[in-house]
């Protein structure tokens, strides 16, 4: 994923921080089980829990416009699953918070705690911070290479039109576009179903989740959304 800009907004410090992540909830064992069953659960470890659990919630999903694959999570860290942690901040509820140093996405859900995805960010020599907003969304958008990223990456150029929307679309399923002073800054905080790309620098300044955390952030964000990005 490559979306470019020049521009980058003034930095602010950080508004929260993680307090911890929240005790992983018990698995229930039927009385039939006895306790063998409980002392095989013992020796699960916490990743494979983790990644037991993961398996429902980054499953394929048939029915959208372009049915989305089940993601490969054997391929992503388990610390970027979608759970939810503490996290300690002065933000209004459904404020979403970038801590691209991290490689995390925070919604903020309130009560000292935040729904926290993991992401892809910027590469090198293209992150910001500062406070922007959500200015518009978008599902299975058209993609259109900024002029500054065709001259980077002149195969960029037959796109220069517009790539509709589709699996191979940069995009991806669900976009949501980042503003400031009314303005559109080229940034946005979009889907990816490359699992690869989570956990690390890779784009112009755009932030990715994958495909399902992403139709999850996006069905719960409105536009006029705060949003914040930390300094990296």
């Amino acid at each position: 994923m490559a979306i470019d800009t020049d521009g980058v907004f003034g930095a602010t410090a950080p508004l929260g921080r993680e307090a911890g992540r929240l005790s992983r909830r018990s698995f229930l064992i039927g009385s039939a089980a006895g306790a063998g069953a409980l002392g095989l659960a013992g020796c699960a470890n916490t990743d494979d829990l983790l990644r037991a659990e993961a398996k429902a919630t980054y499953g394929a999903l048939p029915g959208e416009k372009f049915p989305i694959p089940a993601v490969d999570i054997s391929k992503v860290d388990p610390k970027y699953f979608r759970h939810t942690v503490q996290y300690a901040s002065s933000e209004a509820p459904g404020t979403i918070v970038i801590d691209p140093a991290n490689h995390f996405v925070y919604r903020i859900e309130g009560g000292g705690s935040a729904t926290r995805y993991g992401a892809n960010v910027g590469r090198d020599g293209f992150r910001w911070s500062g406070d922007a907003y959500v200015g518009r969304k978008s599902e299975w958008a058209t993609w259109t290479p900024p002029k500054e990223m065709i001259q980077r990456q002149p195969e960029a150029g037959k796109y220069a039109r517009g790539m509709p929307g589709g699996l191979e679309n940069p995009l991806g399923a669900r976009t949501l576009h980042l503003y400031k002073d009314g303005k559109y800054t080229l940034f946005t905080i979009y889907a990816t179903s490359d699992p690869d790309t989570i956990g690390q620098g890779i784009t112009s300044g755009c932030v990715g989740l994958l495909s399902q955390d992403m139709i999850d952030l996006y069905g719960r964000t409105p536009v006029k959304t705060k949003v914040v990005v930390l300094p990296a």
